[in-house]
């Protein structure tokens, strides 16, 4: 379970007849992944509730605190990235430094990290839709309907059957695509700064943490209160201190997405330097967007106005409408429309990838790893297509962003960790990009992570270790037996 695989191997396989990917993104294609990943539900939808349920004003604090952390990992993930430039992120990273046996758990992690936050944001996609469809054709239009008693969801079956395709034909027309909706909202982020802004008032600001207590829908007692509000002896996770943590953890959120950049280094055409560009260049864009949104949305409404009645969730737009302007409250519904499209691709795009890599290594079957004459994985495409669809079709959307979240932080402390362990094992090999300061940087990832994880719910936690659990059975049935690397030695 401990044996690993050699840089110089996972660089030949990408040669491999009739699995080899097309180089033939650029660091600007890159950055626009990595922004129209990040860009969208966390913006759209989480920013508000977790002011209005968790922060309060400091909800730009919490956004602040959570790219701290996600600038340090991705520092990490540009060295690793550059210096193995092939796909499948963190699992590839981690078969080169920790072993099969974490590789295959880091690979079965980014299972629920793009598959399950995939599924998640498509329903999402579904309910922005009937609320434009519902501007242009008034009340009644409905994205889904039951057969026996089932419930399907059309809206997000569609969404996902044509990004399937998109993605299937090539990834240099997924880029294009994505980058013209992410120039829409990007335009419609850029609206809600300049235009909030002459609606803000100072008193919203203030007190700008509010004092510790029990928020509603917030549900922050019992297992669904956070473990470092429990370890420290606290009653609640919502608001004060113990509420801004938490609501670090759970806007981490809107940062996941970053790291698909790294999935993609096979078809980079200069890999160890547009890789680098790619994913610091979307994190610093969207860092300065984030904050400014929250700070804008914060000094719009006070913060009681945001928060979750009824399981009911309120939005951005839930500020222009408490201002009576409901015309940009209906431009940023059609914005976030825009929004969640790029990012259900940019994460189906990341899970095949994923799931090409380990099957082009035989913990899958290899069968996954074939690419058609378009340079794609199209089984690959067509099984993770499927596989999305029908969660997004058949399953309501619940409370997914903090499985979402637990997953990708495990994600980030094992690639932290592992460039530091390749720098000792392999301090040959040639790197474009170094991590500056390292171990110092290194480990204060690994911290800033472990510190975010400990700010989720006990429930959380709870979930995660089932899945991995799930995860170690399917490796040792067939991942272990099937291992190219164990039929070589």
């Amino acid at each position: 379970m401990a044996r690993t695989k050699s840089v110089e191997q996972s660089i030949k396989d990408t040669d491999e007849p009739g699995a080899r990917l097309r180089k033939n993104l650029s660091a600007w294609d890159l950055t626009v992944f990595g922004v129209a990943v990040v860009i969208g539900a966390g913006i759209f939808t989480l920013t508000a509730r977790t002011a209005g349920d968790l922060t309060g004003p400091s909800v730009s604090l919490a956004f602040v605190l959570a790219a701290i952390a996600c600038g340090l990992a991705g520092l990490c993930y540009a060295e690793f990235a550059s210096t193995v430039p092939v796909a499948g992120s963190a699992y590839t990273f981690s078969y080169a430094t920790f072993g099969e046996f974490v590789a295959w758990i880091i690979g079965w992690d980014l299972v629920l990290e793009f598959a399950v936050g995939s599924a998640a944001v498509a329903t999402g996609w579904s309910e922005y839709l009937k609320t434009v469809l519902a501007y242009m054709y008034g009340d009644g239009v409905s994205t889904s309907f039951d057969i026996g008693g089932v419930t399907v969801n059309w809206g997000a079956l569609l969404l996902v059957a044509v990004l399937t395709v998109l993605l299937a034909v090539g990834t240099k027309l997924s880029s294009r695509v994505s980058m013209v909706i992410t120039g829409i909202k990007v335009a419609i982020v850029l609206f809600v700064i300049i235009f909030g802004f002459f609606f803000i008032k100072a008193a919203n600001y203030s007190p700008y943490v509010p004092p510790g207590e029990t928020g509603g829908d917030a549900a922050s007692t019992g297992v669904d209160q956070t473990v470092f509000s429990w370890l420290a002896g606290g009653t609640s996770s919502a608001f004060g201190v113990f509420g801004l943590l938490a609501g670090a953890s759970l806007v981490f959120f809107a940062f996941i997405g970053f790291d698909v950049v790294a999935t993609t280094a096979e078809e980079t055409r200069n890999p160890k330097r547009a890789i680098p560009r790619g994913i610091l260049g979307s994190l610093a864009i969207v860092t300065v967007l984030y904050v400014l949104v929250s700070l804008v949305l914060t000094g719009m409404v006070n913060y009681t106005e945001l928060a979750s009645e009824d399981g009911e969730h309120k939005t951005l737009a839930t500020a222009f409408a408490l201002n009576d302007v409901d015309w940009a409250a209906n431009v940023i519904s059609i914005g976030a429309l825009a929004g969640l499209t790029t990012v259900v691709m940019v994460l189906m795009l990341g899970q095949i990838r994923v799931l090409f890599a380990m099957s082009r290594d035989g913990l899958l079957p290899r069968a996954l790893s074939r690419t058609g004459e378009r340079g794609t994985p199209v089984r690959a495409t067509i099984l993770v297509g499927g596989l999305v669809a029908a969660a997004a079709t058949f399953f309501p959307a619940g409370k997914l962003e903090e499985m979402v979240n637990v997953g990708t932080l495990f994600a980030f402390i094992l690639v932290s960790a592992g460039v530091m362990v390749l720098r000792r094992t392999r301090p040959d090999l040639e790197r474009s990009f170094k991590v500056p300061a390292l171990p110092v940087i290194g480990v204060l990832a690994i911290l800033a992570c472990l510190w975010l994880m400990l700010n989720l719910t006990i429930l959380t936690w709870v979930r995660f270790f089932a899945w991995m659990a799930i995860g170690v059975i399917v490796y040792f049935v067939y991942g272990r037996r099937h291992s190219l690397l164990g039929k070589e030695k």
